[in-house]
């Protein structure tokens, strides 16, 4: 089984790759599945080591996509200044890189599933306020988590464009228990001061 998603990622990259693409570009292409494609277009690269000043352009343009989806828009948007960045071709490569990789594990796993959760109207704004959500995570000065929200975010992108209902489950639950950790680890760096003048 070939993933729509995958197949969709991995021809935007290689496309990026030999000639700069515009997320505005990608949009322009994908209209409403847009949203999915570009949002997982976007967290990818958090799963790598970023040139400086991306995470905030990513962050920022996933945010807003998702928000959209939130509000029940199927049209996709983004600001000038957003919608005009483009992928430096050498990262396009490692991207590529690390799409085959995971896209390899998903395609045994994702398949249409639950067709009465995963084509309700209502899902398509409770994913995009979960991917939202994750995505605020995602952006918390919280140091070596970026993959965790990222992952979350990853996989609920996926199951709504592949249509798989018992995913969407899963990511629901996994977008409660990264909370709950990142809540955790929150707590713990704001108490460390604390605890370390306890300690001395």
């Amino acid at each position: 089984m070939n993933l729509k998603f995958s197949q969709d990622l991995e021809a935007l990259l290689q496309r990026s790759a030999q000639t700069p693409v515009t997320l505005a570009d990608v949009l322009a292409e994908t209209s409403e599945r847009g949203f999915s494609l570009v949002i997982g277009l976007l967290v990818l690269p958090f799963l790598l080591p970023m040139p400086p000043g991306f995470s905030s352009i990513l962050g920022s343009a996933c945010l807003l996509l998702s928000l959209q989806m939130a509000l029940g828009r199927r049209s996709p948007w983004l600001p000038g200044h957003i919608s005009r960045f483009r992928f430096p071709q050498a990262f396009s490569v490692s991207l590529l890189v690390q799409l085959k990789r995971v896209s390899g594990w998903l395609e045994k796993l994702v398949r249409p599933r639950f067709l009465t959760i995963a084509e309700n109207p209502i899902i398509w704004n409770i994913n995009g306020l979960c991917m939202a959500w994750l995505t605020i995570l995602l952006m918390l000065p919280i140091p070596f988590t970026n993959p965790i929200p990222t992952l979350g975010i990853l996989l609920l992108a996926i199951a709504t464009l592949e249509a798989d209902g018992l995913l969407m489950c899963i990511c629901y639950v996994f977008t409660a228990l990264i909370t709950a950790l990142l809540g955790v680890l929150a707590y713990g760096l704001w108490q460390a001061p604390t605890l370390l003048q306890a300690l001395g």
